[in-house]
């Protein structure tokens, strides 16, 4: 079958260790379900999998791609739950959870095999493309807002970084349930799209806020970090689920997180629960996800170098 698959890696050059051909086929294992793919959406996860985060060498080549919708042997349209391992489903109950592609074959093909477990149905209101979006960004995003960030309609959240998957998806998603967003970007088109999308002001990147917020959703890292910090109100929250912009901010404003009792809260993925709500949330409120571009698989390429440059607002959706 034809597949996107990292054959190396290469920490400074991710993306000549990107090999597009043809794969075997997956195996039928007990406990899982093939799922023939319709369409995939590409996360930075797979560039950091071609850097070499979160896998080995010994492992490739491998397949990428997290996320996908698709048809299930028994012709049933799907969503896959890109956590491996989360409750000891299909593997064996020792193994730790693990997101699909640092362990198993990924998405980026004719088709996928995963525990029976990790599908849900597609709401028929989501086409393929739409629902490919959810398992990973947006799944991230809502789980960062409504269980980690613990915010309420009327609440004020600061999304920085506009234009990436997660922001995008906390926009989106924040707009929706009746949350006060304000979102930051160093592009203008981007801060301009960030406030089609329901955010009732948009600022450049470090420029101050006409008034604290509740929680921030920290997904630059090190480039906004004390931005994020200094933006929260006394008890306010910072949840962070990436550092694109790198793990090391020049002052971790750790002054202002004790005094002000900051809660910093780590936020990763979510569960097939969340996922299920984040679905149902989507086809009753006519939440769509955002697509800056759909490829052919055979494109792929073109997708991850938009990707790495930045240049995208939204995700990049690749069919079969």
């Amino acid at each position: 079958m034809f597949a996107a698959y990292a054959a190396r890696i290469d920490r400074d050059q991710p993306l000549s260790g990107l090999e597009l051909g043809e794969r075997p086929a997956p195996e039928t294992r007990p406990g899982w379900t093939t799922v023939h793919v319709k369409a995939a959406s590409l996360n930075h996860h797979d560039l950091w999998s071609l850097r070499g985060v979160g896998i080995t060498e010994d492992a490739l080549p491998m397949i990428l791609g997290c996320d996908a919708a698709g048809i299930d042997a028994d012709g049933n349209e799907v969503v896959l739950h890109s956590v491996i391992g989360q409750t000891g489903h299909g593997v064996g109950p020792k193994e730790k959870p693990s997101i699909l592609t640092e362990r198993y074959q990924g998405t980026f093909a004719e088709q996928v095999t995963v525990p029976a477990w990790n599908v849900l149905p597609k709401p028929k209101e989501l086409s393929f493309a739409e629902a490919a979006c959810l398992p990973t960004a947006w799944l991230t995003a809502y789980r960062m807002l409504f269980t980690n960030g613990g915010v309420r309609p009327g609440d004020s959240v600061l999304v920085q970084g506009a234009g990436g998957g997660v922001a995008t998806a906390a926009i989106v998603l924040g707009a929706a349930a009746g949350l006060r967003v304000f979102a930051t970007s160093r592009d203008e088109a981007k801060r301009k799209r960030a406030l089609e999308l329901g955010a009732e002001a948009v600022f450049a990147s470090g420029e101050r806020l006409p008034q604290r917020v509740d929680a921030v959703i920290e997904t630059v890292g090190a480039a906004t970090w004390s931005h994020s910090v200094k933006s929260l109100k006394p008890g306010g929250t910072l949840v962070i689920s990436g550092a694109t912009s790198g793990y090391t901010p020049q002052s971790g404003e750790l002054n202002r997180i004790f005094f002000l009792e900051l809660k910093v809260v780590g936020s990763t993925m979510g569960s097939k629960e969340e996922l299920a709500s984040l679905l149902s949330f989507c086809a009753a409120k006519g939440i769509r996800p955002v697509i800056d571009s759909t490829l052919p698989l055979d494109r792929a390429r073109e997708g991850f170098a938009k990707m790495a440059e930045g240049e995208l607002f939204g995700k990049v959706v690749l069919t079969v």
